[in-house]
């Protein structure tokens, strides 16, 4: 029933019925409103090394931080931080968060970048240091996005691992590849 349809028959609704719908509106305005309280970040935001305790430590229980180490420069982390900037949008109740590495810990190594830390309630939960982590510059945004979500980060709504399929692939075209064991075994057999 559409709004102007409730309105034409406002006059035969009793107050059973009035009752009912001013407890659903309610009902569902409390829903929108905790879903607002929790879609509060919805960008990647850049952080120095002053701000990552109020940032990540202090972020408040319950909330997921994505935090990635990064240099300009590094193709890698340029994608990474496209991908997460996409990531943000779509799961605006997780706080995603980029820092340049030395600005955020001093001397930290560049063949450790890209790095990405996950964070709940302050307490890292896990970690993905190198490029050799992430695949190279082949990295899809749902493959990134799949890696979050087993960390608990986010909550995806892909049913498995997209990497998943180009490994089986490869997988099976390498042993398709390979001569088969058994000629050889029968031959041994006869000796």
């Amino acid at each position: 029933m559409t709004l102007e349809e409730l309105e034409d028959n406002e006059d035969e609704f009793g107050e059973d019925d009035e009752a009912a719908i001013e407890m659903y509106k309610q009902r569902r305005l409390a829903e929108w409103k905790a879903t607002q309280m929790k879609n509060i970040f919805g960008e990647m935001v850049e952080i120095s090394g002053q701000d990552y305790i109020k940032e990540v430590n202090e972020a408040g229980d319950g909330i997921w931080v994505v935090l990635h180490l990064y240099k300009p420069g590094i193709p890698l982390c340029t994608l990474i931080n496209q991908h997460l900037s996409s990531l943000a949008r779509k799961f605006p109740q997780t706080k995603f968060l980029k820092s340049i590495s030395t600005t955020c810990i001093a001397n930290y190594p560049d063949r450790n970048l890209p790095t990405v830390f996950v964070y709940l309630g302050g307490e890292m939960k896990a970690q993905y240091i190198g490029p050799l982590v992430f695949g190279g510059m082949n990295l899809k945004v749902d493959e990134l996005e799949w890696r979050l979500s087993e960390s608990g980060a986010v909550k995806t709504d892909l049913e498995e691992n997209p990497k998943k399929q180009i490994e089986d692939k490869l997988m099976s075209s390498i042993r398709s590849s390979l001569p088969s064991g058994r000629d050889s075994d029968s031959e041994d057999e006869d000796y």
